[in-house]
């Protein structure tokens, strides 16, 4: 049996470490049609550097399209390896969907065209990049879709948090609860799944990505039907674990059916409080949803964030919250158990200083680090060689910027840290 993870920082001693570690043996995803030559992805990171379709746009009308350009290529080509895996930032299949400015879409064919660049830059490299789909549902404000913003239900967040931007043509943020969602009818639910399918369909054929991963994390679309506190409807959508399955299984259904199973995978956070998620019976309802998974489809690969981790509590907080769900031991060897053979990644606090062991014990096929790939473009090659990894600059996480390059593409590699003035994890230049 594996033991537990160690929370970040604690070292593994005895695990070989550099080229000797499972972290630089292959791993198969795609049913076979994928090899990777290290276990070691890029996570998804919304980093919003995408540019404005209508840069002239008024506040009355905002721009509301953002494309990726020769930059957004770029950054991702930093971090591409021969046989390495990056997955994108999350892309909204329509302007509904998106949550934040900056986010390139995959809706527009400027976006598609900027996306194929993209995966260009990627596979001149001989590496393979995956499109994560993004909707935000009712994490988003009308302000910034020009829309009603949507959900499994009409339930406003219980919290005051501040949406990040402040609304177009103004100075101050606002709350979401101010501003609640609309109940996607039974034919509005039919529309996202259409919405999610030609976005993929625009990513694999049209823009060459090697396959696509629904988020169906961090309080968005997907997990706001999964929440019994979000999702509190009495039709075949809701009402049960069971029922509030369903739309993740339709999606999943229809992406299948678009591009191929050994094309599809998907991004899951069963202990998540991000965006207001605060729904009751975890194990049953994300248990039956992977178990559903596992037996109609052969997917590429399931992705899951850790459970101790979360982006606005701290340890102490969310310890609490899964020591009030009984679940204070809680790891993902129950989600791994359910999908046996098919590749399992696992996100959120890998570092330099506790990934090593992490594979050999068993539970994880590959670890997605995401800050620290970012700010460290040559991670694989530090890590195989023990260098230290840079800094990152946490107040350049979020665009949109005018300087969009800087804490984006102008991280040194090692060779280069002295010379541009970078700073490494322990402090040094």
């Amino acid at each position: 049996m594996a033991r537990a993870i160690p929370l970040c920082g604690e070292m593994r001693y005895t695990a070989p470490k550099g080229p000797s570690s499972a972290i630089f043996s292959p791993l198969t995803i795609g049913n076979g049609s994928m090899t990777l030559s290290h276990r070691i992805v890029l996570a998804p990171l919304t980093r919003n550097r995408g540019l404005p379709l209508d840069p002239d746009a008024p506040p009355t009308n905002p721009n509301r399209t953002w494309y990726p350009d020769d930059l957004v290529a770029t950054y991702y080509a930093q971090r591409t390896t021969l046989g390495g895996l990056l997955i994108s930032e999350g892309l909204p299949p329509s302007i509904q969907c998106n949550g934040m400015p900056g986010v390139p879409g995959i809706f527009h064919e400027k976006q598609i065209a900027g996306w194929k660049e993209v995966v260009s830059a990627v596979h001149e490299k001989g590496g393979f990049i995956y499109a994560q789909l993004w909707n935000a549902g009712r994490a988003a404000i009308p302000q910034h879709t020009g829309g009603p913003t949507i959900s499994a239900s009409a339930t406003p967040y219980s919290t005051d948090e501040m949406y990040a931007y402040p609304p177009p043509g103004t100075s101050t943020q606002v709350k979401y609860k101010d501003f609640p969602p609309e109940a996607l009818s039974v034919e509005g639910i039919k529309k996202q799944i259409d919405d999610y399918v030609a976005a993929a369909k625009a990513a694999v054929e049209e823009c060459g990505f090697d396959g696509v991963e629904l988020h169906g994390g961090n309080g968005y679309l997907p997990e706001q039907f999964l929440s019994s506190n979000i999702n509190v409807r009495t039709d075949e959508y809701g009402g049960s674990p069971e029922k509030r399955c369903k739309f993740v299984l339709e999606v999943m259904d229809a992406l299948v059916q678009a591009v191929g199973e050994d094309k599809v995978a998907i991004r899951l956070t069963p202990f998540g409080l991000y965006n207001d998620a605060r729904g009751m019976q975890r194990l049953e309802t994300w248990g039956y949803l992977c178990k559903e998974l596992k037996r109609k489809h052969k997917l590429s690969y399931v992705h899951f964030v850790e459970p101790r981790y979360e982006q606005v509590h701290s340890l102490d907080e969310k310890n609490k919250f899964l020591e009030s769900w009984g679940m204070q031991n809680a790891d993902l060897k129950f989600f791994r158990d359910i999908f046996g053979d098919t590749p399992f990644f696992s996100a959120s606090g890998w570092s330099d200083k506790n990934i090593w062991g992490a594979l050999e014990e068993g539970t994880y096929d590959a670890l997605a680090i995401g800050r620290l790939f970012l700010s460290t473009p040559d991670i694989i090659n530090r890590l195989k060689k023990g260098l230290p990894l840079n800094a990152y600059d946490r107040s350049r996480f979020y665009g949109p910027f005018p300087d969009r390059d800087v804490g984006y593409t102008d991280y040194p590699v090692y060779d280069d840290v002295e010379g541009s003035g970078g700073k490494l994890v322990n402090g040094s230049t």
